[in-house]
């Protein structure tokens, strides 16, 4: 090599190796930034759960002793503990309901060909879309007709209404990569539309299904504004009863059920994330 030559690929390597040098400075940035907003978001949690084991009659961080006096007040109190049973109630029949209404949804949404599909697809997904309060008072005014308000198949169904358009998504997804060429040859065989989608089409998409339903489960257990709407005295869930306990009094027992919840929802969450591991295709 000529020193031209090789002065001329030295000037080059140069900046090249800044510029890697330069990307690995904006990588680490990025990364601790992502860090700093991780931490920045999950602080009140992390904080609201070492005040849940410090007993008292107020809220006190660090807490000045460790104990287990809020959750035993938790349980032995049936204001609250009948809360969570309500809630639990509400958010199993919230969950069948999406599912069972859902589930057939997206699989005529993937599979069908008709007119006006793209305006249902979109309707589908409209609660999505309308402001939670004018959605519960649309549903309080509607529910009061039909003697539906203070119940708990009321609350269900309109926890339904808000969890249906994320049950549409999370099927359909899962139907993409079902392949439709077995449906087809399952036709060609003579077999229905009903027996095609529970042997044919539910095996290749119960994964989804298992997604849908717990983050149904998970939606319905945390919603509070439509059923601050909907709820009496006989059907108060969990998340209005912590909202009117924080409203009217600051009971320190709200810490306690915060650390429950913060249980519950991590809980679903690592469910979610190893149903959606095992469906993942194989590389």
């Amino acid at each position: 090599m000529t020193p031209t030559a090789a002065r001329a690929s030295k000037d080059f390597t140069v900046p090249e190796a800044r510029r890697r040098d330069w990307r690995d400075v904006w990588r680490v940035l990025g990364t601790l930034g992502g860090w700093c907003g991780y931490l920045f978001l999950l602080l009140p949690s992390l904080v609201v759960v070492p005040v849940s084991f410090g007993g008292g009659s107020e809220l006190s961080f660090p807490p000045k002793t460790f104990s287990l006096e809020l959750f035993n007040r938790f349980l032995t109190d049936p204001a609250w503990w009948g809360s969570a049973l309500t809630s639990v109630m509400v958010a199993l029949l919230a969950s069948a309901i999406s599912v069972a209404v859902g589930v057939p949804g997206a699989y005529a949404l993937a599979r069908g060909r008709f007119p006006g599909r793209r305006v249902l697809e979109t309707f589908a997904i409209t609660p999505m879309l309308i402001p939670v309060v004018v959605l519960g008072l649309g549903i309080y005014k509607q529910f009061s007709m039909l003697a539906l308000v203070n119940t708990v198949w009321g609350i269900a169904l309109a926890h339904a209404v808000l969890v249906v358009p994320f049950v549409v998504i999370a099927v359909g997804s899962g139907l993409k990569h079902a392949d439709p060429a077995l449906e087809a040859v399952a036709m060609l065989m003579g077999a229905s539309r009903v027996r095609i989608f529970f042997q044919v089409v539910l095996p290749q998409i119960r994964a989804s299904v298992a997604v849908s339903v717990l983050f149904a489960f998970l939606l319905s257990f945390d919603e509070v504004v439509v059923a601050y709407f909907i709820s009496g005295p006989q059907t108060t869930t969990l998340p209005v009863k912590m909202y009117s306990a924080l409203r009217w009094e600051v009971s320190p027992v709200l810490a306690a059920v915060s650390t429950l919840l913060t249980l519950v929802s991590l809980a679903v969450c690592l469910g979610i994330m190893a149903l959606q591991r095992r469906d993942a295709p194989a590389e």
